[in-house]
């Protein structure tokens, strides 16, 4: 009997040879057990053959019927057309790529089973590349001409790649999944028993059979909506796994040592100097921090906290509990216009204590750059900002003792890791502090940050008035032109955001120049300058600090101004073609308003709405909590995007939803505390079992 291990050798397969094995690596199958749970995206029901006259476009379906003609036309792009019919109806087959071969096969009066996706032709339905069989036998080795696999069960649609395609995935899946049924393969229940008791779950190898080969009776719509119990288990075990794989960073990290640090005077000294009270949250979030820091453990938390509440000066009130001791701190952003300001804001703060503080980024020029690397090495930096740029190779630092990574989300695990490794000093680690204004729904964060303690700021300073969302069509954009001309005539400062118009920054930056160009052609008597990201680093400073003073009135802008600018005197916004943005970052860059202590408002032009962008502009009138805007854009667009690409610490799970499958987070998270401490070994064999080759913090 096999034994799923990761030792298990793909060759063993009939038709795995060393290509094939270099495919599979490109899709982290290494081994018997990667293969067996790489699950199905979707299905497809191959049992039931439909009759032509009854199809519809969009439906993916089997027909069986007669060829009429096959013909090559000469267009655009060579082609091959076959028309066939079955009594009820008629449908034309299109290849774009074809051999000579099957051009002689694809004859007149030959019997043909078809399947493929129904789509409307210029003249008639039609399929294009369908997998086909020909003729009273249909065996064939050649993946283009294999329509069906089985009558007996639903068909499997798996994630391929190139060079390895559905035919050839299902004829390896087949003999794996073979042995799994004849139970020459031995699975282990790494579930505590109690666990699977209590929810009456099917064994493994049960649930590993039903999600490969569904019975054919089964509805493709449960299916898809996980209902089934073969789903439920494994959703459970795959966000188990994931949980595990978080919370094992989490042990191995508190494994290592980290210096001491305590506050002293200079926090109160800051607190005292600056021209607002703290909140009582940034009050608690700072006492977290301060019992963080004082253990000989590296912290690891996130500060969660919406726009405007006050991240940064926590942010400051931590570094300076590493300077006060000798040490020094370091603050990344993910942008070069974030940075900059937290820069400038950090070091007129810190001119007061006498801190050196540097700017480090990627567009320093090469003489700024080498004193600012001399000054982080030697120790006269005490207080390190800036960019990406902080974690390359050449960058050393003399005695780092806390990292603060701003806007987490932008930022890959293994990114934060390597920025910690640039403060270790033998079995020594830096402290870790990691933000976001990207507020997170709760069981969402349990799930993407189960490696980190989380806070939350969850209260603005006083006297911050809402926003007055306003939803106004681009028909209305001469109107719109009045009411900024209206504001700056009142001596308010405006901004006009222009969102981005194709994947293209030269594109976006282009729009954002004709813009700019037309409002001062329109307001002849107000001050407009632009703000874009191709602009030089020293240009946009001059633009934003001219802003900032009040010597610009409207400031035309492409969303670089996301995160980070603030300015009290501006208290109107209009962002252009706002459908074309996510919900997040509207309201981000709606919280670039509303800083002063006059109403403010932001008005939201659109060209077209679909459906779900009248959804999410109307979620941002109704509401300027980030916390619910956050549970409804988790609604509206799932977890992946929330947290971003970027968030390579979250697992690429094949089978649970985050979204869909929230409620299981909270007993996950209590059973995998629970095998950590019995059954430590259960829970390593459940992470090598979900994340195979692809494990992600190992080396941690």
């Amino acid at each position: 009997m096999d034994t799923l291990t990761a030792e298990n050798s793909l060759r063993a397969l009939k038709g795995v040879g060393p290509r094939m094995v270099e495919r599979l690596a490109k899709l982290n199958i290494a081994s018997l057990a990667d293969l067996l749970f790489h699950l199905p995206l979707r299905y497809q029901d191959r049992s039931r053959v439909r009759p032509l006259g009854s199809l519809r476009p969009g439906e993916e379906v089997l027909v069986e019927a007669t060829i009429d003609l096959g013909e090559i036309k000469f267009g655009r792009r060579r082609m091959l057309l076959v028309q066939i019919s079955d009594g009820s109806g008629a449908l034309l087959l299109r290849f774009f790529h074809f051999s000579n071969q099957q051009k002689q096969q694809l004859a007149r009066g030959v019997k043909i089973r078809c399947f493929g996706e129904v789509r409307r032709g210029p003249q008639s339905l039609e399929m294009v590349h369908p997998e086909y069989q020909l003729g009273e036998d249909a065996g064939t080795d050649d993946p283009a001409q294999s329509a069906t696999d089985s009558d007996k069960t639903l068909t499997p649609v798996y994630p391929v790649t190139e060079g390895l395609h559905q035919i050839g995935m299902r004829k390896l899946m087949a003999q794996l999944v073979e042995r799994l049924a004849e139970n020459k393969i031995e699975l282990a229940e790494l579930l505590p028993a109690r666990l699977r008791h209590e929810k009456q779950m099917p064994t493994l190898r049960e649930a590993l059979l039903f999600i490969h080969q569904p019975p054919v009776d089964t509805q493709v719509g449960d299916l898809q909506a996980a209902r089934h119990p073969a789903y439920q288990r494994l959703i459970f075990e795959e966000l188990l796994a994931h949980y595990l794989s978080l919370r094992q960073l989490r042990y191995r990290m508190r494994e290592h040592r980290a210096t001491k640090l305590k506050a002293g005077s200079y926090g109160q000294r800051f607190i005292d100097a600056l021209p607002f009270a703290l909140t009582a949250a940034q009050l608690r979030v700072y006492e977290q921090i301060k019992k963080d820091i004082a253990q000989p453990v590296p912290m690891q938390r996130l500060v969660q906290g919406d726009v405007g509440s006050g991240k940064t000066v926590i942010a400051v009130l931590a570094a300076l509990c590493a300077v006060e001791q000798g040490y020094q701190a370091v603050i990344m952003a993910p942008t070069e216009i974030l940075a900059e300001q937290h820069f400038h804001n950090i070091e007129q703060w810190m001119a007061a204590l006498g801190i050196h503080v540097t700017w480090l980024s990627g567009k320093l020029k090469t003489a700024q750059r080498r004193q600012a690397l001399e000054d982080l090495a030697e120790g006269v930096t005490q207080i390190a900002v800036g960019t990406h740029a902080l974690f390359q190779e050449e960058v050393r630092f003399a005695r780092l003792a806390l990292v603060v990574v701003d806007e987490q989300h932008r930022f890959g695990v293994h990114q934060r890791l390597a920025l910690r490794e640039k403060g270790r000093e033998g079995d020594r680690y830096p402290h870790q502090l990691i933000m976001t204004a990207t507020p997170i729904p709760r069981t969402l964060s349990m799930a993407a940050y189960a490696d980190l303690d989380v806070s939350v700021i969850d209260e603005l300073p006083p006297g911050r008035k809402p926003v007055e969302t306003v939803v106004l069509p681009e028909s209305r954009r001469d109107e719109i032109v009045q009411r900024v001309h209206h504001a700056c005539q009142q001596g308010k400062q405006v901004y006009w955001v222009c969102t981005l118009i194709e994947e293209s920054e030269a594109l976006q930056c282009q729009a954002a120049e004709e813009t700019a160009q037309q409002l001062a052609g329109a307001l002849a008597d107000v001050t407009v300058a632009l703000v874009h990201g191709r602009m030089k680093p020293a240009e946009k400073e001059s633009v934003m600090q001219a802003f900032k003073q009040g010597e610009i009135d409207l400031l035309v802008a492409t969303t670089v101004i996301e995160v980070g600018v603030d300015v009290a005197n501006a208290n109107l916004m209009i962002i252009e073609n706002a459908e074309r943005l996510g919900l997040a970052q509207l309201h981000q860059l709606r919280g670039r308003v509303g800083r002063g202590e006059q109403a403010s408002v932001c008005v939201l032009m659109y060209k077209n709405l679909s459906q779900q962008a009248r959804e999410r502009l109307a979620v941002m009138r109704e509401t300027s909590d980030g916390f619910e805007i956050a549970r409804r854009d988790l609604a509206l667009r799932g977890p992946g995007e929330i947290l971003g690409t970027k968030q390579t610490g979250l697992l690429q799970l094949k089978i649970a939803d985050l979204q869909r499958d929230q409620l299981q987070v909270e007993e996950v998270a209590a059973v995998a505390d629970e095998l950590l401490e019995n059954n430590p070994a259960n829970a390593e064999a459940l992470i090598k079992r979900w994340t195979g080759s692809a494990s992600r913090f190992a080396d941690v």
